[in-house]
């Protein structure tokens, strides 16, 4: 490694990950004299079940410089509202995780209390019908929230569905015209220092090596650098998050997409449902343990009720993380670091999450041992966060016998979720801290819609009388209801 510090960075992996990282590291260090170079096969396949995303992605979007016009004519993008939940509490059952926030601008948190107190008091009224971006969503409507924070639009939120492999191809066009070197070929070899011990070179099957100061592991699953070189270790998971397969297959577009993702419960598992500009996802994410691999593609076949596009494809996963996701001169990025699994749409937001903190904590040289520390220290907590958010989807779900949803009903889950649980059922209050992804509406409408109650609120809101109370939310009932007839209907 030179003296000068880091000259070369070397991304292992293409993909969604690895093209993420290229066209933000390009364009973050323009003139800096550093090479990126990015070695990947056309060979190996990509996930690709990362075509639904949070509202996070318009962060990375802008770093980027997408204009979001031309991102979603590239990418065959539709707008994503939300979430439902279809029979998670039972066969007939569904609820909508909404983006954006619940109740009137400026109210955010002190508003689920109002509800909460109003609940108690005898009213009732469905959740959905104090969000403008559900309402929205269930009437295939949309606008672009305002930066005005005294409009009601102000409280809208939206992300994206998009095809990830058009994603990939869009950034690397991005990436290459910054600079970035790609070197087509399959790993063969990995060298590293004899008095370190960092990676120091790859070399391909076609005999061409990449030297490096730094490196960046994108390679999916296996985690070639992080894990078969660094042996960063494995934090499993699958005792709280039992699905570890996926069946993924394409079927005809949606003559007018729905602006949410559907995640629908199933005998083992879940299945997902994302509406394209070109053509729909599906995925069955199911528990090896509780159903063999062509019972759950007969299974996801015979609900699709159309003909797929293609023959479905098996994804084979272990829900957990890295023990540490920085190691040596190598950070693992994506796949790599840790997967959890669809439920959420989380996947390609902690890719631009790793992102944001690699940037953040770009070394001076390729081993800085505070600063992979400081990484893996807040990489790891978010996902212990996400971690926490998806289990509860598992725990709390209601009226289903099948014995994969009886093992989830009845397991012990995390003390950090538990203390959730209980601080919420005790008095309405969602424990978070400042830099959780998930915040309060999102745990509000997971926990309110799968039938946890709380049984008291915050005495804030005690300064209105209970009849102002209810007399306040109806108006921001009618009020919604209102802005919603006036947005536009979704092309």
């Amino acid at each position: 490694m030179s003296d000068q510090g880091i000259r070369d960075i070397v991304i292992l992996g293409g993909g969604t990950a690895g093209w993420m990282t290229a066209a933000a590291l390009s364009r973050a260090m323009p003139g800096s004299g550093r090479r990126i170079t990015l070695v990947e096969s056309d060979d190996i396949g990509t996930v690709g079940v990362g075509e639904a995303t949070i509202p996070t992605i318009h962060w990375f979007n802008q770093i980027v410089g997408f204009d979001e016009r031309q991102f979603m004519a590239e990418t065959k993008a539709t707008y994503k509202l939300g979430i439902e939940f279809q029979g998670w509490n039972g066969h007939g059952t569904a609820y909508l995780h909404p983006f954006g926030t619940y109740g009137p601008p400026g109210d955010g948190v002190m508003f689920l209390h109002r509800l909460i107190r109003a609940r108690i008091e005898g009213m009732d009224a469905p959740t959905e019908q104090f969000s403008l971006t559900a309402q929205a969503a269930r009437a295939r409507r949309f606008a672009h929230p305002v930066p005005d924070r005294r409009s009601l639009l102000s409280t809208l939120g939206y992300a994206f569905h998009f095809d990830a492999g058009l994603y990939a191809g869009y950034l690397r066009k991005l990436a290459e015209a910054a600079g970035v070197r790609r070197i087509e070929g399959k790993v063969a070899r990995i060298d590293r220092d004899a008095e370190n011990g960092l990676v120091a070179a790859l070399t391909t099957e076609g005999g061409e090596t990449v030297a490096g100061d730094f490196f960046v592991d994108c390679s999916g699953f296996g985690g070639l650098l992080i894990e078969g070189e660094m042996q960063a270790g494995f934090e499993d998971w699958s005792e709280w998050l039992p699905c570890d397969r996926a069946w993924a297959v394409p079927t005809p577009r949606e003559a007018t997409p729905t602006p949410y993702t559907r995640a629908i419960a199933m005998e083992a598992g879940w299945r997902w449902r994302i509406p394209l500009q070109h053509r729909t996802g599906n995925g069955y994410v199911f528990s090896s343990r509780y159903q063999d691999e062509q019972t759950a593609r007969e299974a996801l076949l015979a609900a699709l009720g159309e003909e797929p596009l293609a023959e479905p494809r098996l994804l084979r996963f272990r829900p957990g993380r890295r023990r540490r996701s920085w190691a040596g001169n190598v950070v693992a990025i994506g796949l790599s670091s840790g997967f959890l699994e669809p439920l959420e749409s989380t996947s390609i937001h902690l890719i631009q999450s790793g992102i944001a903190k690699l940037l953040a904590l770009f070394p001076r040289h390729g081993r800085d041992t505070l600063v992979a520390e400081q990484f893996n220290r807040i990489f790891a907590q978010e996902m212990l966060d996400v971690r926490d958010f998806l289990i509860m989807h598992y725990k709390l779900t209601t009226g289903r016998t099948d014995p994969m949803w009886q093992y989830c009903q009845t397991m012990t889950v995390p003390e950090s979720l538990a203390y959730r649980f209980e601080q919420f059922l005790a008095s309405g209050r969602i424990m978070l801290s400042s830099d959780e992804l998930f915040r309060d509406a999102s745990w509000f409408a997971v926990m309110d819609g799968q039938g946890l109650r709380p049984r008291d609120y915050n005495p804030m809101v005690d300064t209105a009388t209970i009849k102002d109370t209810i007399h306040h939310l109806e108006q921001v009932r009618g009020a919604i209801s209102e802005s919603v007839t006036k947005l536009p209907f979704i092309a």
